[in-house]
């Protein structure tokens, strides 16, 4: 194992969230998993590729109808959204503290 419980439970209580055993132990297999996955891909020689900018390489005659033209658009969603917050002080949510330091 790359991670060890304790390690799970520290990044937890950071996150103020709180784990059963059995959650410590599934996020530890599956950060295990994630960090050995990784640890892989850094085995692959990437001496002769090329290092991107963007993921879509677009030429002028290739049209990605998966982008668009940035347009502004008007959201009035805030108020409706505060509304039914119990503590809102628009233009914002109030909670509480959980930064001590």
């Amino acid at each position: 194992m790359k991670i060890s419980r304790e390690d799970v439970i520290r990044v937890a209580e950071l996150a103020h969230l709180g784990l059963s055993p059995e959650e410590v132990d599934k996020y530890r297999d599956q950060l295990d998993g994630i960090l050995t996955y990784v640890e892989k891909l850094n085995e692959l020689s990437l001496e002769h590729v090329e290092p991107m900018t963007q993921v879509l390489h677009a030429s002028r005659s290739d049209r990605h109808p998966e982008l668009r033209e940035d347009t502004l658009l008007p959201c009035d969603a805030a108020g409706p959204i505060l509304a039914q917050a119990p503590d809102a002080a628009k233009p914002f949510f109030r909670v509480p503290r959980v930064i001590e330091k």
